[in-house]
């Protein structure tokens, strides 16, 4: 939990998202708009977010669809490239994810500087994309062999996209993985991205795990950012800062901004 708290302090972290346009060799990369394209959406983005004084920011390949386990390398040098370009504007605390591949964020995080990354760990899934069984072992020893022992490690443990095969409730599940596997923090997800994790099933993981972070990682909306905050010890957002709440959109500043009021607020002023 060290690297959690340095990375982020004491208080209840807002992360939000930059959601990079889809990279060349997915179906949906605009080829028209190129690296530069990407480069000059995503500062967009990662301005609106700091101005708006995001407590942290993550870049992420949500626009990569179909998603892959096994990701290409092109993908995640691309990522580098247009964080490597983004670099020296960033001054919040920054994360990275490939989805949905352990390794290739692991390496996008040492090849960036990234402190923190979030991915699908563990656990045994039938899911969109087939089976999954990702490897938490595997992953965590590429960290150290990377010599990034101090790179957040934020475990999502309610996969999206997916169904976990392994029946025990999540609190039960999360709890387990947080024995085994050692992660700096426990994020809980809705079925699919901008969906909102049960309330309850947040509640359940917190007092499942009372000394390990636990964060809402979807769906979270201006409207019930309070209410997530009271419970969780922090979340990921991203939809709910987007031109009309929508996923595919550039983040509109004054829905970034609004939300970051309303969680300092909920934060008592934090």
């Amino acid at each position: 939990m060290k690297n959690f708290k340095r990375v982020f302090g004491s208080g209840k972290p807002v992360i939000g998202m930059v959601h990079l346009g889809a990279l060349p060799g997915s179906p949906l990369h605009d080829r028209e708009a190129g690296l530069e394209g990407l480069v000059a959406a995503a500062r967009a983005d990662l301005v609106a977010l700091q101005a708006a004084g995001f407590d942290a920011v993550m870049f992420g390949n949500e626009n990569d669809r179909p998603y892959e386990f096994d990701v290409d390398t092109a993908s995640t040098a691309t990522m580098a490239y247009v964080i490597g370009q983004l670099r020296n504007e960033i001054t919040a605390p920054f994360g990275v994810n490939v989805l949905w591949d352990p390794m290739s964020s692991i390496a996008l995080a040492a090849a960036t500087g990234a402190q923190f990354v979030r991915e699908i760990f563990t656990g045994t899934y039938a899911s969109d994309m087939g089976p999954w069984t990702p490897d938490a072992g595997k992953a965590m020893r590429y960290r150290d062999r990377l010599c990034r022992g101090d790179l957040a490690m934020l475990y999502n443990v309610s996969a999206e996209f997916a169904d976990s095969l392994d029946r025990r409730p999540l609190a039960d599940r999360a709890r387990s993985a947080v024995f085994s596997s050692i992660p700096d923090a426990v994020l809980v997800s809705g079925q699919i991205t901008g969906e909102a994790a049960a309330l309850s099933d947040l509640e359940a993981v917190k007092k499942a795990l009372p000394d390990t972070p636990v964060l809402a990682n979807t769906g979270v909306k201006h409207a019930t950012i309070a209410d997530v905050l009271a419970v969780a010890d922090g979340c990921v957002i991203g939809s709910a800062l987007k031109i009309d709440g929508d996923t595919w959109k550039a983040i509109d500043p004054n829905r970034a901004q609004d939300l970051m009021d309303r969680a300092r607020a909920a934060r008592g002023g934090v």
